[in-house]
C-alpha cells in the first residue's frame, strides 16, 4: 500500500520529455485519450518532447490493427509526437540486458507458482507477510528454492518466472499531482513463465532508453511506481518525474475499461459527435477554460495549467455532458 511520507526521491529539473504508451489491444477509450492529452499538454507547455511507444509484447492481446487505429485517434485531435514510433517487440534484446545485468547482481530467481497458487498462499496466511507491500503481493513461495529443487520442478514441465529479489524495500517518491508517497516493493515479475519481459521492467528500460523524463498516467497505475523506480536504481537508471492523473470513472463507479465497453472516438462518431466536439470536452474536464473553439490540441496548450486539473476522479456522463450517451 502507498502512504504519505516527508521524504522522497529527487526530481528531474530542466528540460523533459513525456510519452504515451498504450498497449494496442483494442481502441482508446476516451479516458485513454485524456490521459494521452494531459501527457501532451503537459510536455508542450513545458516545451519539452513527446514520444509514442506501443506496449505490444503480448501477441496475444496486440494487433497491429489496433495500433494503427490508436494512432490514427491521437493524430485526430492534434496530438503529434517527436520520434518515430517505437514498439515494444522490437526491443527484446534490451529486456534481456536488463535481466543479464539483475542477474549477475544476484537479484533474480526462479519462480515456478501460478496466480491461483499466490492467492491461495495469501488467504491462507494468518497475517500479510509485510503489511506494507502491495495487495496481492507475493508471498516469497520459490524465493530460497535450491538448483536441485528448481530442477525438479522444470524435470515436470513447469516454466519458471523471474522474479527480482526485492526484499520488501520501501521507495518514497514524490507525484507531481499526488505529493510525497511512499510503498514497499514485492518480488515483482521480471519475465514471464512464456519468456515474455513483463511490464514494470520492460517500461523502466524503455523509459531509460528513450529518454523520458516525466512519465504521465492514470492514477490507477500509483501503486506500481515504487516497483519501477527500485528497478532504475539497480540497473543505475535516473528516476523520472511522475505524474499520476485522476481516472475517468464509467457509469458503475469504476474507472473505465476496454473490456467493459468503455465509450472510443469511433462510439462517439456514431452519435454524431465530431472530434472537435470530442476534443472540447476532454479540455473542459481537465479544467481548461475557453476551449469552444479549439479544433487541436495545439490551441489549447496556452490555456493549460497542471494546477487547474481536477483532482478527483470524473465520471463519464459529466465529462462528455450527457447522460444519454452512456
Amino acid at each position: 500500500m502507498l502512504s504519505r511520507p516527508g521524504a522522497s526521491v529527487g526530481r528531474h529539473d530542466g528540460g523533459m520529455s513525456g510519452r504515451f504508451a498504450p498497449s494496442p489491444s483494442g481502441d482508446l477509450h476516451v479516458g485513454n485519450l485524456r490521459t494521452a492529452l494531459l501527457a501532451w499538454l503537459i510536455a508542450r507547455h513545458d516545451k519539452a518532447g513527446f514520444l509514442v511507444r506501443v506496449e505490444d509484447l503480448d501477441p496475444v492481446v496486440s494487433s497491429r490493427e489496433a495500433e494503427r487505429r490508436q494512432l490514427d485517434d491521437l493524430i485526430a485531435l492534434g496530438i503529434d509526437w517527436d520520434t518515430e514510433v517505437v514498439r515494444q517487440s522490437e526491443r527484446v534484446d534490451l529486456y534481456r540486458a536488463a535481466i543479464q545485468h539483475l542477474t549477475e547482481a544476484g537479484l533474480v530467481y526462479r519462480c515456478y507458482c501460478s496466480r491461483r497458487q499466490i492467492r491461495a498462499e495469501i488467504d491462507a496466511a494468518a497475517q500479510a507477510p509485510h503489511e506494507h507491500l502491495p495487495d496481492g503481493a507475493y508471498p516469497g513461495t520459490c524465493r530460497n528454492l535450491t538448483d536441485r529443487e528448481c530442477a525438479e520442478r522444470e524435470a515436470a514441465g513447469r516454466a519458471p518466472a523471474l522474479r527480482l529479489r526485492a526484499e520488501g524495500q520501501q521507495i518514497a517518491f514524490d507525484d507531481l499531482v499526488l505529493g510525497p508517497l511512499s510503498g514497499g516493493v514485492d518480488d515483482v515479475v521480471l519475465v514471464r513463465a512464456d519468456g515474455i519481459a513483463a511490464y514494470n521492467l520492460a517500461v523502466v528500460v524503455d523509459d531509460h532508453h528513450q529518454g523520458v523524463t516525466q512519465v504521465v498516467r492514470g492514477d490507477d497505475l500509483v501503486w506500481s511506481t515504487p516497483r519501477q523506480i527500485l528497478l532504475q536504481r539497480l540497473l543505475g537508471y535516473a528516476t523520472p518525474n511522475y505524474v499520476h492523473v485522476p481516472m475517468v470513472n464509467g457509469p458503475a463507479g469504476h474507472r473505465l475499461a476496454k473490456r467493459d465497453g468503455a465509450i472510443t472516438r469511433r462510439d462517439l462518431h456514431g452519435l454524431g459527435w465530431s472530434d472537435h466536439t470530442l476534443l472540447r470536452a476532454l479540455a473542459r474536464s481537465i479544467g481548461i477554460e475557453g476551449a469552444e473553439t479549439a479544433t487541436a490540441a495545439a490551441d489549447l496548450v496556452a490555456s493549460f495549467d497542471l494546477a487547474t486539473l481536477p483532482r478527483a476522479p470524473i465520471p463519464l456522463e459529466r465529462l462528455l455532458g450527457n447522460d444519454d450517451v452512456v
